[in-house]
């Protein structure tokens, strides 16, 4: 009897352990998200946002965010207003949908343009974040800018610094503090091996994140600005422009 007990949890998490890596306890539109190419999904987005425009005297379907909200992330799609008379369903790769991106505006005024921001990237921030609250404050490693700081991370109680995936390289990006006491992602590596073989260098007062963007749907999301440093040939910290 005992064995045929043991035999039959085998055989249970046999197939939890299964379905987990398959995806089938994720919800349906989790699983879509997967299977719809950016290029598409932003390409119908992009669409739908041009035909609400063209009929509501140019105004852009978005949320509405608090002044101060980062650039990249303030202006998000409000797909109640553009589905399903411009746009047939949400995309499943979107938030909304339980995918892992939210759909954003640039160029607000002049050009409005779909991106896409990964999500995955707040979660190691919210992560961090809680850790932090938790112990009662951050542990401050050096100053690596204006009022910009890396984070021990072995006195915050961590085993492994964490570090999120670029959405432009797949490298890994660690995470940088302000003064302000707010979580930031370090670009630098991805804006080093776009800029540093570059003919002709940016100006130095420049925020130098748009050319992350040039053939890249995503944003720099959860970003300080940066210039580029022409003497040190490396992308830097601007200034602490919270």
């Amino acid at each position: 009897m005992k064995g045929k007990i043991r035999k039959r949890i085998s055989v249970l998490l046999t197939g939890c352990i299964a379905l987990l890596l398959s995806g089938c306890l994720y919800p349906g539109n989790q699983l879509q998200q997967n299977q719809i190419p950016y290029e598409e999904s932003v390409k119908a987005v992009q669409g739908a946002v041009d035909s609400f425009r063209k009929d509501n005297g140019s105004l852009l379907p978005i949320v509405t965010k608090e002044e101060g909200t980062d650039y990249y992330i303030k202006y998000i799609i409000d797909f109640k207003k553009i589905v399903p008379r411009y746009l047939a369903e949400i995309p499943g790769n979107a938030f909304e949908e339980g995918g892992v991106y939210q759909y954003t505006i640039i160029n607000e005024e002049d050009d409005p343009t779909v991106k896409l921001i990964d999500l995955r990237l707040a979660e190691v921030i919210r992560s961090v974040r809680l850790q932090i609250d938790a112990q009662g404050y951050p542990a401050l490693a050096e100053e690596i800018g204006p009022d910009v700081y890396k984070l021990d991370y072995e006195k915050m109680g961590f085993k492994e610094e964490p570090t999120v995936r670029s959405p432009y390289s797949g490298k890994s990006l660690h995470l940088v503090m302000s003064g302000k006491g707010e979580i930031y992602i370090d670009y630098t590596p991805d804006l080093y091996d776009l800029l540093a073989e570059r003919e002709q260098a940016p100006s130095e007062d420049m925020d130098i994140r748009p050319f992350l963007m040039e053939n890249s749907m995503f944003v720099p999301a959860y970003s300080l600005p940066y210039a580029w440093d022409e003497k040190e040939n490396r992308p830097v910290f601007l200034s602490n422009q919270e």
